[in-house]
């Protein structure tokens, strides 16, 4: 293949632009806030299974609490009923008064064993109230941090995105003037070579694979006309001549 010497010299700032475009591509995946989004959303989960599990014991002391006050209300209002009865004198019989009088002792015990209960209630609701408020501002937290680190990936991106648009159409542009067959072969190497498909040969080393060219290649550089197309014989990649080649 030939090609004119200046479009090899196009062919390494098509190159060039590659790379950048390459490097951009891996600054933007290689993000820290990456690994940070990730890290706080992992903790986010966490926090909010903990918060639906706090609530949930919340709601259910809350049912567990008015079925117990409920319990206490029926038992004083039974209580309230017999001691009326007790009072009206209403009942005269000697049995039946000691009776009514050892059911409003029983209802006063039932009555304070309830009422232990609901205070016992009471506390493991405020507890859980207290969880549910601690992990509410801890989610909130989290989220805030998800949040402003969001904000500076997305501000990273359009930063980077905005370097790689001008990179891209800065290479169109290069690459627009190469000859097709040269660019071809270029892009071809360059997806097998990762992502080096053209190479400046400097101080006779290939700058591609960093190998510095045998005698006998240098020779067969040497002899080659200026708009040969030459590879290098370790890596097979363009090898491009300039003044600094060492020839």
């Amino acid at each position: 293949m030939n090609a004119a010497p200046a479009d090899q010299i196009r062919l390494l700032d098509v190159q060039d632009l590659d790379v950048r475009l390459q490097q951009l591509a891996h600054k933007r995946r290689s993000l820290p806030e990456h690994a940070e989004i990730e890290s706080l959303t992992k903790d986010l989960t966490q926090l909010r299974d903990l918060l639906v599990a706090a609530q949930t014991e919340e709601s259910d002391t809350a049912r567990e609490q008015t079925k117990a006050e409920q319990d206490v209300d029926q038992v004083r209002q039974r209580a309230t009923r017999d001691q009326q009865r007790l009072d009206s004198g209403a009942v005269s019989s000697p049995k039946d008064l000691e009776n009514l009088q050892r059911e409003i002792a029983s209802l006063a015990k039932r009555q304070g064993d309830l009422e232990d209960i609901v205070l016992e209630v009471m506390e493991r609701r405020e507890s859980a109230q207290e969880r549910v408020a601690e992990l509410t501002e801890r989610v909130g937290a989290v989220q805030g941090k998800i949040d402003d680190a969001t904000a500076r990936r997305d501000a990273a991106f359009e930063e980077l995105d905005g370097e790689a648009a001008s990179a891209t159409k800065e290479r169109e542009v290069i690459a627009a003037s190469v000859p097709a067959d040269l660019l071809k072969l270029y892009d071809k190497l360059r997806e097998q070579q990762g992502g080096i498909g053209a190479a400046k040969l400097y101080q006779r080393t290939c700058q591609g694979c960093r190998q510095e060219l045998a005698i006998t290649e240098l020779s067969e550089i040497r002899k080659a006309a200026p708009d040969t197309v030459v590879r290098c014989e370790n890596c097979r990649r363009i090898l491009v001549r300039t003044s600094e080649s060492g020839l």
